[in-house]
């Protein structure tokens, strides 16, 4: 008991001494964790020993593995997964590859290693591996290219933009919204009418705002005169969607149908949703999509292919009582 004694005075001796000195300024204060007795205590984070690529570091009957073949055997695994068995989850990879080399072991015991089965799943995992790492050559050929990846920005700046945008909405029958009262439930046809007088009383000068709070079925924003406030991709219907990333500043769309009847659109301004280099590791991941896509498609073309169309058709499972 008087160790624990003697580490609950030198703990709050430290605390107070701590609490005596005012921090530097541009000091930087570290993980901490509490101790005894609620005595905050720094925490210090020992990073992983350095271990030589060739050092065996397995060894599993005569199967030995350095540290070295083991990080190449992690690069088949997913980020998360390598974090995990680099970290906290050691234990579990070792007795995982401890457990494989075993079983693998006992397997070249009873011949399985000259089984058909065992050379098919072998050629086609080794097949996997190889195009796990010609994908990461095609995907390194592009990293790091700026001028691609200003490009392929500027080619898709849409996709990255936010709208703010105002819209106002005329019910028609079959929509989810339900009919205000004293409403007539219109036909589409008289839907897409009234949304195309309305598109004509603006173009010769009648106030957006003003006409929304009157006539727009969206009780969500026709108080705000129709202002949906900024809009980004996937927040709105498709249809309404496409329409809206289409349209400059300023424009007023023709009628837009969507489920809940005939929309006028307005673009009040757009920005980025992000910047540049906010968006930089989407953007090098969409370059390195768009190469390996790029790769696929000329090596089809100059490839043989050949499908059987039966064993290639895609099957449905009916219930149903058998005759």
């Amino acid at each position: 008991m008087r160790f624990f004694r003697i580490l609950s005075l030198s703990a709050a001796a430290l605390c107070l001494a701590a609490q005596s000195q005012e921090p530097k300024p541009g000091a930087q204060t570290g993980p901490s964790v509490i101790g005894p007795e609620g005595v905050t205590l720094p925490l210090t984070i020992v990073p992983p020993p350095v271990i030589p690529a060739d050092r065996v570091v397995i060894q599993v009957g005569e199967t030995r593995l350095t540290a070295g073949q083991l990080d190449q055997i992690l690069g088949t695994y997913t980020d998360s997964q390598r974090v995990a068995a680099n970290g906290p989850g050691r234990t579990q990879f070792v007795d995982q590859v401890v457990r494989v080399l075993l079983l693998a072991e006992e397997g070249r015991l009873r011949k399985l290693d000259q089984t058909e089965i065992y050379k098919n799943q072998l050629n086609y995992f080794a097949s996997l591996i190889l195009s796990a790492q010609a994908d990461e050559g095609v995907r390194r050929q592009v990293r790091g290219d700026e001028a691609l990846l200003k490009a392929y920005y500027e080619a898709h700046k849409q996709e990255y933009m936010q709208i703010h945008a105002r819209h106002i909405l005329i019910r028609m029958q079959g929509s989810p919204l339900s009919v205000a009262p004293g409403e007539k439930d219109l036909s589409d046809a008289e839907a897409l009418a009234k949304a195309q007088e309305l598109r004509r009383k603006i173009v010769a000068g009648a106030d957006f705002a003003a006409i929304a709070q009157v006539d727009s079925n969206d009780m969500g924003s026709s108080a705000k005169g129709g202002d949906l406030g900024f809009v980004k991709r996937g927040q709105t219907l498709p249809s309404f969607e496409e329409a809206l990333f289409q349209m400059q500043d300023g424009e007023l769309s023709e009628p837009v149908k969507t489920a809940y009847g005939y929309h006028l659109i307005k673009v009040e301004e757009r920005k980025p949703t992000r910047t540049f280099e906010d968006l930089r590791p989407e953007l090098q991941k969409a370059v390195e999509d768009e190469a390996i896509r790029k790769f696929l498609t000329e090596r089809k073309a100059k490839t043989k292919i050949v499908l059987d169309p039966e064993f290639n058709k895609s099957t449905e499972s009916v219930i149903g009582i058998k005759p």
